[in-house]
C-alpha cells in the first residue's frame, strides 16, 4: 500500500464537499501538473489511502482521510471547454491528464495544521514541507503516516 497527500482549496472541493457525494466519492480532477499526473497514473492504486490537505486558506492542514477506490482514467474536464480545466492541446485520442475517484473514511476532529505539521522532527522530509512545493499530490512515506496519525 502506499500513502499519500492530496490537497484542494476548500472553496473549491473541501472535505465537506467530499462528504456530501453519493457515497462519499468523487473524481479528483484537474491535475495539470506533469509530476503531480505520474504519481496518479503511475503509482496510485486501490486501497491506497490519502491525507486529505486543505490549502490556500486561513488554516491550511490535514483534515481527514481518503481512500483510492479506482485508479488513473482519462480527465474528461480537459476535454470541456466550459471546464476551468480544460486543456485545448487534448483530444479524446491523445487526453494527457488523468484522474482517479476517492472515497472519503475519516474527517478528524480538528484540522493538523501546517504550522504543527512543521514543528515535527519526523515530518521534516515531507515535499509539502519544503520551501516552495506546490505539487497537490505528493508522496507520504509509511513512517510520516503514521506520525501524522499520531497527532490526531
Amino acid at each position: 500500500m502506499n500513502y499519500w497527500l492530496m490537497k484542494s482549496e476548500p472553496e473549491t472541493f473541501g472535505i465537506e464537499h467530499l462528504g456530501a457525494m453519493p457515497g462519499q466519492t468523487e473524481h479528483w480532477d484537474g491535475i495539470r501538473n506533469y509530476q503531480a499526473r505520474n504519481f496518479m497514473r503511475d503509482a496510485m492504486k486501490v486501497g491506497d489511502l490519502v491525507f486529505f490537505y486543505h490549502s490556500n486558506c486561513a488554516t491550511p492542514g490535514i483534515v481527514g482521510i481518503m481512500e483510492i477506490v479506482r485508479e488513473a482514467y482519462p480527465d474528461f474536464t480537459a476535454l470541456d471547454p466550459e471546464s476551468r480545466y480544460y486543456d485545448p492541446k487534448c483530444t479524446a485520442d491523445n487526453n494527457r491528464w488523468c484522474m482517479v475517484d476517492v472515497r472519503l473514511k475519516q474527517v478528524f476532529p480538528h484540522t493538523i495544521e501546517l504550522a504543527e505539521l512543521k514543528t515535527e522532527p519526523a515530518l521534516a522530509d515531507m515535499p509539502v514541507l519544503r520551501k516552495g512545493n506546490r505539487l497537490s499530490i505528493t508522496p507520504v512515506s509509511a513512517g510520516e503516516w503514521k506520525h501524522i496519525l499520531s497527532m490526531i
